[in-house]
């Protein structure tokens, strides 16, 4: 049976690469991207619509598919604070699935982070271990949630500190003990993410370091 698929962040690192994957499969007959300024439609099967996720209430007939993938996110330089980068990271997110989780989407696919803990003392880890507590507590049939370590793969926008980090962390990854915590591209972390999506299942599921690395 064909699918449709919802995608937040689709201007994003992953979501790009989501869209050019997604495009790909015979099952997926529908894509929505929700973003926040228009994204120009790549594929027939692509639809664009422009929504306000400060009111995403007033969207919530959007929210009705088989697959919601979230990947939203920004930094505190980008959105002009901890208090903007929470609402971006936290609150749009956890509103969207809670929209989705309403209308019967039966199964989410969160892009989170390696070490998200909502007691960790770094605000950006704090802030995914926090969304992924509170999408836990809504009635999806099923929630898996991928958790990358330094993600590659050109930006539309400056990120210096992932720039330094592509180029140290794989030789500092040649370490003993260090490979698991080697950098993983956009287009990995989609592929395992759409692998993931193609089969069945139920409940929880968590993936981390090496294991987005298959796509099986």
């Amino acid at each position: 049976m064909a699918k449709k698929a919802i995608i937040l962040g689709a201007t994003g690192l992953i979501g790009g690469h989501l869209i050019e994957q997604l495009v790909r499969e015979a099952s997926i007959d529908q894509i929505i991207t929700l973003t926040r300024r228009p994204a120009p439609a790549s594929h027939d099967k692509v639809s664009n619509v422009v929504v306000d996720f400060d009111r995403l209430e007033e969207y919530a007939n959007l929210f009705q598919g088989d697959l919601l993938f979230s990947c939203l996110g920004t930094t505190k330089k980008q959105a002009g604070g901890l208090e903007q980068q929470y609402k971006v990271d936290v609150e749009y997110q956890f509103h969207a699935a809670q929209l989705a989780a309403d209308n019967g989407v039966p199964h989410y696919l969160l892009v989170s982070s390696s070490g998200a803990n909502a007691k960790s003392s770094s605000a950006y880890l704090r802030m995914k271990g926090e969304l992924e507590q509170k999408i836990l507590a809504l009635p999806f049939t099923r929630v898996s949630i991928f958790r990358p370590s330094l993600l590659m793969g050109e930006r539309h926008d400056s990120r210096p500190a992932e720039k330094l980090g592509a180029i140290l962390m794989p030789w500092i990854c040649k370490l003993p003990g260090l490979r698991r915590y080697r950098p993983i591209s956009g287009a990995q972390v989609a592929a395992k993410m759409i692998g993931v999506s193609q089969k069945a299942g139920q409940g929880v599921e968590t993936f981390t370091l090496d294991e987005l690395f298959s796509s099986e």
